[in-house]
């Protein structure tokens, strides 16, 4: 028997009793061999303002679910043809459905209030880079990419500063993704036109930071770098045309 936690209101527990392979089409003796499940689902939904908990117990014979209950109903309902009699059967059981109902809160409401007291108080700090995500020195418009990642809670809030001013334009927003280890990863994009000596940094506000965290400033040279490119294709030309030149007077000698 294992249980497990799931990272996000919904699946609570995954109960898993014994495990097999063979399939069993019809009630009677079960095979050597067999897979029974039971699961207790709690979902989570907020509908005009008000709170909803939904509450699932399903069964699932050989990786098939055949039956479920389930608290909105407030009964069992079978899914397959094989679920039929034990949905009669359990529905039968006032005692068992009314202690079903109850999960509601006795099973749902409890556990989320303990597991979200938890991850409340849980506090990941981000860390931040900056990389350029396009390095063409023929283009006047440069890329610059803000990544924050392993954070938690979810909520977090990138800004980019161009020269100690917060950048408005060219900013495009990435999603918060799950990394699966209950931290999140999101990165911010700016798109600009630097000038010689601009500086770029990128700033971080979040709840696990005490203060704003100011990623480490990227200092662009675009105009040195476009300067020292035009000087070698200018040597680059003058040495094709000397060349040219000298082995036209080559020829011309002879």
């Amino acid at each position: 028997r294992t249980t497990s936690f799931p990272s996000a209101p919904g699946s609570l527990f995954l109960l898993v009793i014994v495990v097999g392979q063979r399939r069993q089409r019809s009630w009677g003796p079960p095979p050597r061999q067999f897979l029974a499940q039971w699961t207790y689902e709690c979902r989570f939904s907020n509908a005009m303002g008000q709170e909803q908990v939904h509450f699932f117990d399903r069964y699932i014979y050989d990786r098939q679910e055949i039956v479920h209950f389930d608290s909105t109903l407030g009964r069992y309902e079978a899914v397959t043809p094989l679920g039929e009699p034990a949905a009669n059967y359990w529905n039968s059981q006032k005692e068992l459905v009314h202690y079903k109902r109850s999960e509601v809160d006795r099973f749902c409401r409890h556990n989320f209030q303990i597991l979200g007291t938890l991850a409340h108080a849980r506090r990941v700090q981000p860390t931040v880079t900056i990389s350029p995500t396009k390095d063409d020195p023929l283009s006047p418009h440069t890329l610059l990419l803000c990544t924050a990642a392993s954070f938690y809670p979810q909520e977090i809030e990138i800004r980019w500063l161009k020269n100690g001013r917060r950048a408005t334009e060219g900013v495009f927003y990435g999603e918060e993704l799950h990394n699966g280890d209950w931290t999140y990863q999101t990165q911010v994009m700016l798109e600009d036109t630097p000038q010689r000596g601009d500086i770029y940094a990128c700033q971080v506000e979040h709840s696990s930071l005490e203060t704003l965290l100011t990623s480490a400033r990227r200092k662009v040279w675009m105009g040195i770098v476009g300067a020292l490119l035009g000087l070698v294709f200018v040597t680059v030309g003058l040495t094709c045309y000397l060349r040219s030149k000298k082995g036209k007077g080559a020829l011309e000698g002879t």
